[in-house]
């Protein structure tokens, strides 16, 4: 609509009678020296405090302060929006300022002897002063207002809201001038014409009945029929037998039926409520169902009903037609047309003989019972029976549904809302839509705590509130605060506020649900062509192998026993007891390369990365999201706050922890239980050469390589990935990386059993080889589970329960040696590799400086720039590993005081190097089907080693044995500390052919 020009308010303030508006309304105005006083329609009150000034055109009330110009007072009384009432007031300007217009007379004052011309061509103006003159008699009529009273339609703003009203005893008619006088005469024939009086006898057609008006909307599918009066419905209020026989109870005008009694419920709801007649209507209007219009009758839905559905978009029609033969076989003709349309059609069923007003009426509580009738509701054409059908079918007819003995009602599906792209959940009742956010971050069953919004499009007012739907007492506080914000009925508030809650508990289910199905089928299915290829690659006797030339294609440069130990670590993720590995290496070494080309070969869904982690992250990941699976972080620093978690989830493959809260209902402190359940493969990397002694020896320590040979080989692949054969081999990457990604995933949990367990040998010397022996045995374990495929499955009943088992085999055990010796003995040793390989560097370089001075190695002095210039190394990893072997006396410090500028000796004088070989393995050989015989009795053996190196098939135990080689030679003396040569088991490239005991 343009803009209204101010010029013409102005003239409405001055030309339009605020107490004439008044006094249509039906306001009583007593007159007050010059002023007229009634009372306040804004504020209840006893005795009259507004005052309308006739001189001034404008009121104001001394009890609440309320004051303005008769637009003001049309706006704020019928609640209309300023277009509209502008629309309003130029009718009753238009009635002014005719000379031979005037208003109809009020219905207790005499008739007026004056003419009535309507200004337009069709009666709107006429058919409003008439439907104004029955409100006015209906607020005047104590009968009448008794009578809807009775029927229920009790609602305080019922009346007011669809101007409903009362023709008399004698109607209209008996209100208009003299039948004789030309004014009478004239106006009587405009009525006539209308059809609001009857050319038979000149007679109100109304008279006696209840005047419901039909007029059409601004949201009306017909831009035309915006705010017109289309059609008057009549409802007779005398008793049945006072009425003449064969009169009708339900009258309408004699034009065509048209218009939809509250269209304006249509626009935001996409359910609507269709009821055979409007005392149906209108009992659901007061219950709280404002999503409710009406039919013309059993047959009159008419074409105008459908189109206004299908523009407003409803999807969903309740028809809440009479229980009676007329009423079903109603029901199914407009349930045919709907569904012709695309709207769904439902059936609501009263108990048989009863409409809903009848029903509400007879339930003694029509909120409670309409409720139930609609939940009942079941689809039209369907099979479904419902409640009353059931009694129907027995004999029965109970008053209603909710009194019916012995029948239950049928489970009734919740409805879940519109779910919107961002997560929010919508739901729609009436003009009312509720928006609920954040229902997806409550995982506990007991905790529903949620951002609500609910919205009134009619008035556009809304209220927000953030509280638990579980808390009663936050729950109440929130229906109250809406119902008073949108100034609608407690009780359906709170029924909506229900239906919000349980439609949240739906999802919440779903969502579960849709979780838990997702971790017990996966994320991932495999096709049949990925299987067979991933099989293939399981069933390859060269399977290790393979691995590392695909780690390789992968562009990894070097670190085989780096990466094919990572492989088997992240492998023995579905052990009773997996590994952990830890790569340590200095800054850009490419130990985060190493952890993702493993990590890369391993199934997305069984692994989790994190680059740090709190203190308390871990206790609160939930019960199984760890389980069986492998927990990935990029640095260790960034774990330290979580190292005591990941030492306990690591040990004990459970975290539990007890925490504090505050008890939503009680608001009493409890304690809760959190628990994450493992087992969990845990990988880290750190540059730091001091990390926690606990978490170290729980894990495999992989050094990356660091020597200028790896750094050219490196730079030799960084520049071939630009060529063309590197484009190609991304390509392959791609496709390496699927194969082993499905044959992890088709890797079933077994359990490994070792037969050779007890002939195994391992050190003894220190305390932490309790630790280091189990991530030996498990080291063996994992290569058989990676090999489960080329094994035969075995199962072993205990106490009714199926173990199904894979053995070990001597390869595995063989594969696992050759690892050991280089993982478990870098670990095994005190000193960290990169002080280890420094401590070699400046051997070799005080060899050259004595040679070059010469003199011995034990009188060669030397700095850190020396060291700096021999190793091309960092200043300050200098700084910290001399440090280091100062304080472990392989390093003596001269000078380095007042001035002085510091030099180092060299303490140590000798070493093969080899510090990485782990004495004490068993030595896996062919022996031609004989036991060999051993080079070292067990009892020559120093004590701190104890007993190892058994044979498999060896009689003796292991306790009373020793192994071949494991004596080792002095090669030199460092202070009181004996240099001794260990001798390295020689590595075997393939599985040897033993001789194993039955």
């Amino acid at each position: 609509m343009p803009r209204i020009p101010q010029r013409e308010l102005d003239e409405l303030k001055r030309s339009v009678s605020l107490a004439v508006v008044a006094e249509s309304q039906g306001h009583k105005l007593r007159k007050q020296g010059r002023d007229l006083v009634l009372l306040c329609p804004f504020h209840q009150e006893k005795t009259p405090s507004l005052v309308i000034s006739p001189e001034k055109n404008l009121y104001h009330c001394f009890g609440c302060g309320a004051a303005g110009s008769v637009v003001d007072w049309m706006m704020k009384t019928e609640g209309f929006s300023l277009p509209k009432a502008v629309l309003r007031l130029r009718e009753f300007a238009g009635s002014a300022a005719s000379s031979s217009a005037a208003a109809l007379p009020a219905p207790s004052s005499p008739p007026a002897r004056q003419t009535l011309t309507d200004l337009d061509d069709d009666g709107q103006a006429l058919l409003r002063q008439v439907t104004d003159w029955y409100h006015r008699n209906l607020l005047n009529s104590p009968d009448a207002l008794a009578w809807l009273e009775k029927r229920g339609l009790n609602h305080p703003e019922l009346v007011s809201h669809f101007r409903l009203g009362f023709a008399g005893a004698h109607g209209i008619a008996g209100a208009l001038p003299s039948p004789h006088s030309k004014e009478g005469k004239s106006l009587r024939a405009r009525l006539t014409g209308l059809g609001v009086v009857r050319e038979s006898n000149r007679q109100d057609h109304f008279r006696g009945c209840l005047v419901v008006p039909v007029t059409g909307w601004p949201e009306s599918y017909d831009p035309a029929a915006c705010g017109r009066v289309l059609q008057l419905y009549g409802r007779r209020t005398l008793p049945d037998h006072q009425i003449k026989k064969g009169s009708a109870k339900h009258l309408y005008l004699p034009s065509p039926l048209a218009g939809v009694w509250n269209e304006a419920a249509l626009k935001g709801s996409s359910e609507v409520i269709l009821c055979e007649a409007l005392i149906d209507a209108m009992t659901f209007w007061c219950a709280g169902y404002r999503n409710v219009i009406a039919a013309y009758g059993v047959n009159g839905f008419t074409g105008g009903h459908l189109a206004a559905l299908q523009y407003h978009g409803v999807k969903r029609v309740l028809i809440a037609f009479d229980r009676d033969e007329a009423g079903d076989r109603g029901a199914e003709a407009v349930a045919g047309e709907l569904q012709q349309a695309g709207i769904d059609a439902w059936r609501v069923r009263f108990p048989q003989g009863l409409d809903a007003n009848a029903y509400a009426l007879k339930s003694g509580n029509p909120e409670s019972a309409l409720a139930l009738a609609l939940e009942q509701a079941s689809r039209m054409n369907s099979d479904a029976v419902t409640a009353s059908e059931a009694v129907t079918a027995s004999g029965k007819n109970p008053s209603s549904l909710a009194a019916l003995p012995g029948v239950q009602a049928p489970a009734v599906a919740a409805e879940t809302g519109e779910l919107t792209a961002s997560g929010e959940l919508l739901l729609r009742s009436g003009p009312r839509v509720w928006r609920v956010r954040g229902w997806q971050k409550n995982t506990l069953s007991d905790v529903m705590k949620v951002n609500v919004q609910v919205l009134d499009e009619s008035s556009g007012a809304f209220h927000v509130d953030s509280f638990d739907m579980y808390h009663a007492k936050q729950r109440q506080g929130f229906v109250s605060t809406v119902a008073s914000e949108l100034s609608c009925e407690l009780a359906v508030i709170k029924r909506e506020c229900g239906r919000v809650l349980l439609a949240l508990e739906a999802r919440q289910d779903e969502q579960q649900r849709a979780a838990e199905t997702e971790q017990a089928s996966g994320a991932v299915t495999v096709s049949g062509e990925d299987e067979a290829a991933a099989l293939e690659l399981l069933k390859d006797p060269q399977l290790a192998e393979r691995i590392v030339n695909d780690l390789a294609a992968c562009g990894v440069v070097g670190e085989s026993t780096n990466l094919l130990t990572g492989y088997l670590a992240a492998t023995s993720r579905k052990l009773d007891k997996p590994l952990a590995v830890l790569i340590q290496s200095s800054s850009a070494a490419g130990k985060s390369s190493l952890m993702d080309a493993v990590l890369g070969l391993m199934p997305e869904e069984e692994r989790v990365q994190y680059s740090a982690m709190t203190g308390q992250s871990l206790y609160y990941l939930g019960e199984t999201s760890l389980s069986h699976k492998i927990l990935a972080i990029a640095e260790e620093e960034g774990v330290r706050q979580a190292a005591y978690a990941l030492k306990l989830l690591q040990s004990d493959g459970e975290l539990k922890i007890a925490s504090t809260g505050k008890n939503e209902q009680s608001g009493e402190l409890v304690t809760r239980e959190y628990s994450v359940k493992g087992p969990v493969m845990l990988m880290l990397t750190t540059t730091a050469s001091d990390v926690d002694e606990e978490l170290l020896n729980r894990c495999l320590v992989l050094t990356v390589n660091e020597s200028r040979e790896q750094t050219q080989a490196i730079h030799a692949m960084q520049r071939r990935a630009q060529t063309l054969a590197g484009l190609l081999q991304s390509s392959e990457k791609q496709y390496l990386t699927r194969l082993h990604q499905n044959a992890q995933r088709l890797l079933r949990p077994l359990k490994v059993v070792n037969p050779y367990a007890e002939q195994l040998t391992f050190l003894s010397d220190k305390t932490r080889t309790r630790r280091d022996h189990m991530k030996y045995l498990t080291l063996i374990q994992a290569v058989a589970l990676l090999h489960q495929y080329q094994r035969a499955v075995k199962r072993a009943e205990h106490r009714g329960q199926v173990l199904e088992y894979i053995d070990v085999q001597p390869s595995d055990i063989t594969l696992a040696n050759e690892l050991a010796h280089e993982v478990l003995g870098r670990t095994l040793d005190e000193m960290p590799p990169q002080t280890r390989k420094l401590l070699l560097l400046i051997q070799e370089m005080v060899k050259e400086m004595a040679q070059r001075e010469g003199c011995q190695p034990a009188e060669v002095r030397f700095t850190r720039r020396d060291i700096r210039a021999w190793t091309n190394w960092s200043d300050n990893q200098l700084k910290v590993h001399c440090m280091r072997l100062a304080e472990m006396e392989y390093l003596l410090l001269h000078g380095g005081s007042r001035g002085h500028l510091l030099r180092y000796e060299l303490l140590w004088d000798g070493g093969s190097g080899e510090e990485n070989h782990l004495c004490g393995l068993l030595n896996v050989e062919e022996n031609e089907g004989r036991n060999r015989k051993l080079d070292v009795a067990a009892s020559k053996l120093p004590s701190g080693w104890g007993h190892v190196g058994a044979k498999l098939g060896d009689e003796k135990p292991a306790s009373e044995q020793a192994v071949q080689g494991l004596q080792p030679k002095v090669v030199g003396v460092n202070g009181n500390a004996v240099i001794r040569e260990k001798k390295k088991t020689p590595l075997l490239p393939s599985p040897p052919s033993v001789s194993l005991p039955s």
